[in-house]
Order: C-alpha cells, then structure tokens, then sequence
C-alpha cells in the first residue's frame, strides 16, 4: 500500500452517498473478485471528466463495464463509449451490466451509444480509426507499452489518456532484481512505459498518487 490507509479511509468518508445501482454493482465485484477502479480514482476520474467533458472514450479493460458506466452516468457530454475485453465470463457480466444500466434509465440508448469489443485490445486498437476524446488504460499492464503507439494515434490532439495502476502497489519503485523472477517482465515494460509517457514528445503528462498510481497525459496540439 503506498498511500496510507488512514488517508485512504479519511477520503472515502468524505464521498457522497452512490446510487444504488453503482453500489450494488460495486459489492457483487468485490464479493467475485473482479478488478475494479478503486473509489478515490473514481471520484478523481469523474472530476477529470466533468473538467474535460470528452464526447468520445476509449476504455480498456471492461472488466463488468463498472467504470464505463461510471463515465456513461458521470459526464452527460458523453455520446459514445467504446470498451474492449476478451475475458468470455467477464464480457457476459459486462453486457447483463450495460443493459440493467439502461433498464435502470441512468442514460438512454438512442442518447448513448456504448460499444464492446469482445477481443483483445492490441489487436482491436490496431484496426480503430478513432479520434477519441478520452482514453482510460485499464486492460493488461504488461502490454500498456505495446499499445502506447496506437492509444496515441486514436486520442484526439487536446485529448486526455489516463493509464491505472501503473505503480502496483508499490513493488515498481522497487528494484527489479529484488522483484520475484515471474513479476519481472511485466515491472521491467511497466517502467518503459512510464518512460516513454513521460518523456514522450507528443504528450504531457503527470504521475499521480492516486488509488495506485496513474498517470495523466494530453496529447499536444499540432504545431
């Protein structure tokens, strides 16, 4: 745990009260757990988008489409969400999810139009044309490095990309040769990637304490 989980605890007990259907959704993934966006990056993540108010993201990692339909319900600029996952019993829980979102009136069909890809996300982000406003990186880290070319191309200049848990609890800052041998591929290309968002022409970032590290970037303008 990097930040304390005093600190942790204080800032969940300033969150207002979450809708039933987010709550409910929140219990049932962490009663199977599944992987989902931590709460103090889903009210950083909704401050960031309330700020942006992007009419197109990219999501990668559905997960159960948790923190898709976080943006969906969030920002009401939001028109078109396009999410990738290939895990098959995750992709089935996602689409019960977006359709009980629906059911629940949060968004309307004809007013959002939320896409899921079901296959993997190097090879979906590969044939997208894109632009998108916003990208959430949230999919397997050891290949965020891979995707990093396309996930450029597809933001739109001006556009924001928020990659998560990039820190991993911790054990990033921590030499590799102390890391156990079968972590250290994916600590070796998690550092690269940090290096090359960070330094990378084209975009500005920031590497936040947040839940477990994310960075933040813009793409640049074109001169």
């Amino acid at each position: 745990m990097i930040i304390d989980e005093r600190f942790t605890a204080y800032l969940h007990s300033l969150e207002d009260e979450v809708p039933s259907f987010f709550e409910e959704l929140r219990k049932e993934a962490e009663t199977d757990n599944v992987p989902i966006i931590r709460r103090e990056s889903e009210r950083f993540l909704k401050t960031l988008l309330a700020i942006h108010k992007p009419a197109s993201i990219l999501e990668i990692g559905t997960g159960v489409a948790y923190s898709a339909l976080v943006f969906a319900a969030s920002c009401k600029q939001v028109k078109q969400i396009t999410t990738i996952e290939n895990y098959p019993p995750r992709i089935e829980s996602a689409k019960a999810n977006i359709n009980d979102f629906y059911a629940n009136c949060l968004r309307k069909k004809e007013d959002l139009k939320i896409d899921l890809l079901e296959e993997d996300a190097v090879t979906a982000i590969s044939h997208l044309e894109g632009p998108f406003d916003f990208v959430f990186l949230d999919g397997p880290k050891a290949q965020y490095i891979v995707m990093l070319p396309d996930l450029i191309r597809l933001l739109k200049a001006g556009g924001v990309m928020v990659a998560d848990n990039v820190l991993q609890e911790g054990d990033l800052i921590e030499s590799r040769f102390i890391t156990p041998r079968r972590q250290r591929t994916i600590h070796e290309r998690m550092r690269t990637f940090i290096w090359e968002t960070m330094h990378h022409e084209q975009l500005t970032s920031s590497l936040l304490m947040v839940g477990d590290g994310m960075i933040v970037s813009v793409k640049n303008d074109k001169q």
